[in-house]
């Protein structure tokens, strides 16, 4: 790609004026002499061997080889070239940010790209977030550009050090002059790579952006109108889009494409569909296990004791292995995968809305002018008021994403010895229903939550009474029939009962003569279905451990109610 070079060179070339290049197109009946800037890389600048090169000297050519046009290229400062178009010496400039200002000056094309502008610092600076926070700063910025003509707009032109081109503002900035200065972004990138001012740095992007678009006389509509229709030519054919990337896609962040988000998603999703499997195959040995288990248990009662202290001794194995079961062993690791570029999403957005805010007024005006615009195939009135609802949207569910995937590692996290500690009941028992709300949702379209408020505090380890209010909440939406029937989760607390959490469900309900054995170890209705009878076991077993109790109420046909009773914390302060 050519590079602007040589500095010595240009500042030489510089001081001769503008330079000529005569670009002959197959035919056209004159020569249209076309303006642009000697040093504004790398959208126009001159080589190292004097002659126009960059983004808009290409796409200008490009467009005279198109519609048949004769032109001439000529390169200069840009003060003199934005006079010499006003004054009738040029036909056009092939780059200018659209302002309303200039508008009543100049007709414009539809912009062939956008131009961003950004805050420029030396290191150690204080950082600004936005243009009005140079207010009251000595600023350096390029004379006659869009943003001089913003920050002048906005009264702050007698802090303003303005010089003949953006490489002089970085130069200036580098060498001790001026607080802060403000550059086209990818001029200013470009620029300092090649000087090598390794001392400055962008402290705000995007605090600006603006269409950059061909410019030419007022009342020129014929070339503005050829201009156009060259311009709408190269973006159907793909030429545009090729000499942007050449030029300005490579200083540009990759956009994330189908592609790069297929490729994202296999390295998170296939680790966690390969986990799942194998946690379903464990699963399933467990079964088998448990099974041969419990038929030695009938035949060798003699053993029964012997047996059940085994288990007792095994009770944290077990508790651990349900809620490896419940999660897939690999929740931990695909949990951190999924943060990742769910944080680029939350990163992003803000800016993505802010782009768009900004860009709202200039869309507007130009809808005013052409009631026919669509964006992405879509009338514009429709996308002002869905677009700012879509990325809101967006940023609320990469919060979800977010909060859901805390609360799987919160889960997950495996305990030896659980710590005990003050505890809020409705925040347990929330989280638990946030982790299975997809059991609920699939269940039961019928789901009531109802949290008691000032509830006491209660001691206790979070993650294990979190696992019990997670088990009795899928044993609820496993006894559904259909999903018409609800389940509903209330929490409370009175003096004689303590704090309490209440799951009950609308569903088959369990026989009489069943509802003494629910907590043993390895009894269960639902066997044909993959139960193993340890789900209720385990929990009451933590539920023990807490100094707790978990009772049961059931009819057959009309549901079942579970209650979960924690003795409330020492000084019945609030959690």
């Amino acid at each position: 790609m050519p590079r602007p070079t040589c500095l010595l060179a240009v500042a030489a070339l510089t001081a001769f004026g503008p330079a000529l290049a005569a670009d002959p197109a197959p035919t056209g009946s004159r020569t249209i002499v076309v303006g642009g800037d000697r040093d504004y890389p790398p959208y126009e600048f001159l080589d190292a061997d004097g002659r126009p090169a960059g983004y808009d000297v290409d796409l200008t050519r490009a467009i005279a080889e198109v519609m048949g046009m004769r032109v001439e290229i000529r390169l200069g400062s840009w003060a003199d070239m934005r006079a010499a178009l006003r004054d009738g010496r040029i036909d056009a400039l092939e780059g200018m940010s659209v302002s309303e200002e200039r508008e009543a000056q100049f007709e414009f094309t539809p912009p062939h790209t956008i131009v961003h502008h950004a805050i420029f610092a030396r290191k150690g600076t204080p950082p600004v977030a936005s243009v009005d926070a140079l207010r009251g700063h000595r600023v350096i910025l390029h004379r006659g550009g869009i943003m001089d003509d913003v920050l002048t707009g906005a009264g702050m032109g007698d802090t303003l050090i303005r010089t003949a081109t953006p490489a002089d503002v970085l130069r200036l900035l580098a060498s001790g002059e001026g607080e802060y200065a403000v550059v086209a972004t990818l001029p200013g990138t470009y620029i300092a790579r090649q000087l090598g001012l390794t001392n400055i740095e962008p402290v705000a992007t995007g605090i600006a952006a603006h269409p950059y678009a061909y410019a030419v006389r007022e009342g020129d509509a014929e070339l503005r109108t050829r201009l156009a229709e060259g311009l709408a030519i190269l973006k159907k054919t793909g030429r545009h889009q090729a000499i942007y990337d050449r030029w300005l896609g490579v200083l540009e962040p990759p956009a994330v494409t189908w592609a790069t988000f297929a490729k994202y998603g296999a390295v998170v999703f296939v680790p966690l569909v390969l986990g799942l499997l194998g946690a379903l195959a464990w699963t399933r040995s467990l079964h088998r296990e448990v099974g041969q288990r419990t038929a030695s248990l009938a035949r060798e009662v003699a053993e029964r004791q012997k047996a059940v202290e085994e288990l007792r001794v095994n009770q944290q194995q077990l508790v651990q292995a349900d809620k490896m079961a419940a999660l897939g062993v690999l929740v931990s690791g695909v949990a951190h995968e999924i943060n990742n570029p769910n944080g680029f999403i939350l990163l992003n957005m803000p800016t993505l809305k802010g782009i768009y805010l900004d860009a709202l007024e200039i869309l507007d005006e130009h809808h005013g002018a052409h009631p026919d615009l669509t964006l992405g195939g879509i009338e514009y009135p429709a996308v002002r008021d869905e677009v700012p609802r879509m990325l809101d949207e967006m940023q609320g569910g990469a919060r979800r994403i977010k909060r859901i995937v805390e609360d799987l590692k919160d889960f997950a996290r495996r305990e030896d010895a659980p710590a005990m500690a003050p505890l809020d009941l409705n925040a347990v028992v929330q989280a638990a229903v946030r982790l299975v709300e997809p059991s609920i949702r699939k269940a039961t379209r019928r789901f009531d939550a109802t949290y008691a408020a000032a509830l006491p505090a209660v001691r206790g380890n979070t993650q294990r009474i979190e696992q019990v209010v997670v088990n009795l909440v899928l044993n609820a939406c496993e006894a559904l029939p259909a999903p018409e029937r609800g389940v509903s989760v209330t929490t409370g607390a009175d003096p004689a009962r303590g704090v309490w959490v209440r799951v009950a469900d609308e569903g088959v309900g369990i026989a009489p003569e069943h509802l003494p054995r629910l907590a043993d170890p390895f009894f269960t209705t639902k066997r044909e279905s993959g139960g193993t009878g340890l789900g209720l076991s385990v929990s009451a077993g933590i539920v023990k451990e807490h100094g707790g109790t978990l009772t049961f109420e059931s009819r057959v046909g009309e549901g079942t109610a579970v209650t979960l009773t924690l003795p409330a914390a020492a000084g019945g302060g609030q959690a």
